[in-house]
């Protein structure tokens, strides 16, 4: 009865959803012990799936998620010639924006920082780029709020800069098209990048994020599962506050997403 309503609710807003008979999306968040929703598009029968039709529209920091947009607009700005342009290590560690990861503070690829998350590297081409041109690209690209009022270089892990589950999932879609003002060896270096795992059957292309501001942990993972009957977008967010344990946060992001994703026979 509850799913029922869930989609007829849904409808009655204005969106297309979609409930596998079997499908139980809340039991994904429960089982993590965490609060958040998956949005997922259906390409090829233009249908929007929710587990939260509502918190899909509420926009957050995209925090690493960020790096999608971001690396095309360095490449885009000639800030980078391709993903294997080395950025030296600048040489500081502040743990507040990256966490103790001493892995990540060296010299290493752009695209090795997408891999691993290393945001200093994306911080550096930042500086290199400039609002101007991100004011430009986002506005051509329509992603978030275009709220720049961040001081820091980072605008994207904290301040007001925002995005919406679903506007992820747009944002992702015309890149898959290549509808947008990139050049075509752009798009091809980053789905190159993007790709976070591959097999016979599907290939899935995405990035996690997660942010620590105004005392709440953020979480993301933002992608697309491509197979040769059809693509799926993806939009998973997560939140806890700082001061709640949860050794499982990071994980989370992309078990609740396969495990979704399962529910609705994608993987």
């Amino acid at each position: 009865m509850k799913s029922r309503l869930f989609v007829l609710l849904v409808v009655l807003v204005g969106f297309e959803a979609y409930v596998s008979g079997q499908a139980d999306f809340p039991k994904a968040f429960r089982e993590c012990g965490i609060k958040g929703s998956t949005t997922v598009y259906d390409y090829k029968h233009k249908k929007w799936i929710y587990s939260d039709s509502l918190d899909a529209q509420k926009a957050s920091l995209p925090a690493s998620t960020f790096k999608i947009i971001n690396l095309l607009i360095a490449l885009e700005t000639n800030v980078i010639k391709d993903e294997n342009e080395v950025v030296k290590w600048v040489g500081k560690t502040d743990t507040t924006l990256y966490g103790y990861r001493p892995e990540i503070y060296k010299d290493m690829t752009v695209k090795e920082a997408f891999e691993v998350s290393a945001g200093w590297v994306f911080i550096e081409l930042a500086k290199k780029i400039g609002r101007k041109n991100y004011e430009k690209y986002l506005k051509a690209c329509r992603y978030g709020n275009v709220d720049l009022s961040e001081k820091g270089a980072d605008f994207w892990n904290f301040g007001r800069f925002g995005i919406s589950p679903q506007n992820q999932i747009t944002f992702l879609k015309v890149v898959y098209e290549e509808k947008l003002p990139f050049s075509k060896r752009n798009y091809e270096i980053l789905k190159r990048v993007m790709v976070a795992e591959k097999n016979n059957d599907y290939t899935i292309r995405a990035k996690t994020g997660w942010t620590r501001d105004g005392g709440i942990d953020s979480g993301w993972w933002v992608g697309y599962v491509e197979s040769r009957e059809n693509t799926y977008f993806f939009a998973t967010r997560i939140s806890k506050k700082r001061s709640e344990s949860n050794p499982n946060f990071g994980q989370c992001r992309k078990t609740i997403t396969k495990t979704i994703l399962k529910q609705i026979h994608v993987i």
